[in-house]
C-alpha cells in the first residue's frame, strides 16, 4: 500500500510502498479516506519528540470505513465510518489504568505503556491502517471525511477546552490566535452560545475572524479590556507572550486554558493579577472522547466548518513544506 513516510528527522515528506496491515485480534482494519496534518506531527518530523526511530508512518487525525475486523471485535462492524484519535488503547495494567479513567491525551501521558495511533505506531497517513476497536469514534452521517480529519484532534482539542472551562451561560470567551486551532475555537465558542472575542496582532486576520463569528476582534489584552474582558480564554497560539499579556483583560474568576503544545514550555504569569482576581489555569488535554462525539456532530451539523486545505497523497510532501512554512489557512487534509 502507499503511505506518507517521514524518511529522517527534518526531512522532506514522501509516498513510499509499505507493507499493508492485517487485523489482529480485537483490531479493525480502516481504509483511509483522509487524514490531517496536525502540529504534533511537525514535532514528531523534526526530532523535537521522540518515540521510534524513522522512517516514520505519523497521523491521528486518520478517518476512513473499516473493510475488515479481526477476532473478537464486538463494537465495530464493517462498513463502519470511523475517526481515528491519538489514543488507541491504554496498557489496562500501570497504576494510572487501573483508576479506569476515559481514554483521552491524559492517559497518553500517564499510562506507562500506551498505544498511541501515529507515534509510536504507525497512523493514519496511509491507505489502510488496523488500528484497536477502542481506538475508533464512529462518525455521523452528515460530517465528510475531509472535515472529519481536523476535527478528530483540532475540533477535539478546543471543544473539550470549552467544556472544561465551563463558563458562564452568556458569558465571554475570548480566543487567543487565530490559525489552526484558534480558527475551530471562535467557532465553537459561537456555536455554544457565547460572545465571543479574539485577539490576533495580525490586522490581515480581522475580517476573517469576523466572519468565522467573533464579535470583536483586538490586538492585545488592553484591547480586550476595552470591550469588557472575558470569562474564559482559550490559548491557541503557537507561543505564550500573547496569551499572558491578555490576563490583563480578564475579568474576575476568570479561566484561562491551556491546551496543544508549545517548543516554549515555561509560561511565567504575572502573580499579582492572577491573585488580584482570582484567576484560574487550566490545563486541557482532550479530557474525554464524548468531547470528540459531540464536536463532531456540531461540524456535521454544519455549525462549525473547518478550513482546510485537501491534497492528494501524492502531493503530502508540498502539504507538510506548507505546513513548516506557515502557509496554511489552516488545516492540511491529505485525501488517500
Amino acid at each position: 500500500m502507499k503511505a506518507g513516510v517521514v524518511p529522517a528527522v527534518h526531512a522532506r515528506w514522501q509516498l513510499e510502498d509499505i507493507e499493508k496491515p492485517e487485523p489482529g485480534p480485537h483490531q479493525v482494519l480502516v481504509k483511509v479516506h483522509a487524514c490531517g496534518i496536525c502540529y504534533t506531527d511537525s514535532l514528531l518530523a523534526e526530532g523535537v519528540l521522540s518515540f521510534r526511530p524513522y522512517p516514520l508512518v505519523t497521523g491521528h487525525e486518520g478517518v476512513g470505513e473499516i473493510v475488515a475486523v479481526g477476532d473478537g471485535v464486538v463494537t465495530r462492524k464493517v462498513g463502519d465510518r470511523v475517526g481515528m484519535p491519538i489514543t488507541q488503547k491504554p496498557c489496562g495494567r500501570c497504576d494510572f489504568c487501573r483508576q479506569n479513567h476515559p481514554y483521552s491525551f491524559v492517559t497518553a501521558n500517564n499510562c506507562v505503556a500506551p498505544v498511541l495511533t501515529g507515534v509510536n505506531v504507525n497512523g493514519g497517513q496511509a491507505e489502510f491502517i488496523a488500528v484497536d476497536e477502542l481506538g475508533t469514534v464512529l462518525l455521523p452521517d452528515g460530517i465528510s471525511y475531509e472535515n472529519a480529519a481536523p476535527t478528530v484532534c483540532a475540533g477535539y482539542t478546543v471543544w473539550a477546552a470549552l467544556r472544561r472551562a465551563d463558563g458562564p451561560p452568556g458569558g465571554t470567551v475570548a480566543v487567543v490566535g487565530i490559525g489552526g486551532v484558534g480558527h475551530l475555537g471562535i467557532q465553537f465558542a459561537k456555536a455554544a452560545g457565547y460572545r465571543v472575542v479574539a485577539i490576533t496582532h495580525s490586522p490581515e486576520k480581522h475580517d476573517l475572524a469576523r466572519r468565522l463569528g467573533a464579535d470583536e476582534v483586538v490586538p492585545d489584552g488592553a484591547g480586550l479590556k476595552a470591550v469588557g474582558g472575558a470569562d474564559v480564554m482559550l490559548h491557541t497560539a503557537p507561543s505564550h507572550g500573547p496569551a499572558i499579556d491578555a490576563l490583563k483583560g480578564m475579568r474576575p474568576w476568570g479561566k484561562l486554558v491551556l491546551m496543544g503544545i508549545s517548543a516554549d514550555d515555561a509560561f511565567p504569569v504575572p502573580a499579582l493579577t492572577m491573585t488580584a482576581h482570582s484567576l484560574q489555569i487550566v490545563g486541557s488535554a482532550h479530557n474525554s472522547p464524548e468531547y470528540l462525539n459531540e464536536a463532531l456532530e456540531i461540524v456535521a451539523r454544519g455549525e462549525v466548518k473547518p478550513m482546510i486545505e485537501i491534497f492528494p497523497k501524492e502531493k503530502i510532501g508540498d502539504a507538510y513544506q506548507k505546513l513548516r512554512d506557515r502557509q496554511l489557512r489552516f488545516r492540511a487534509v491529505i485525501q488517500y
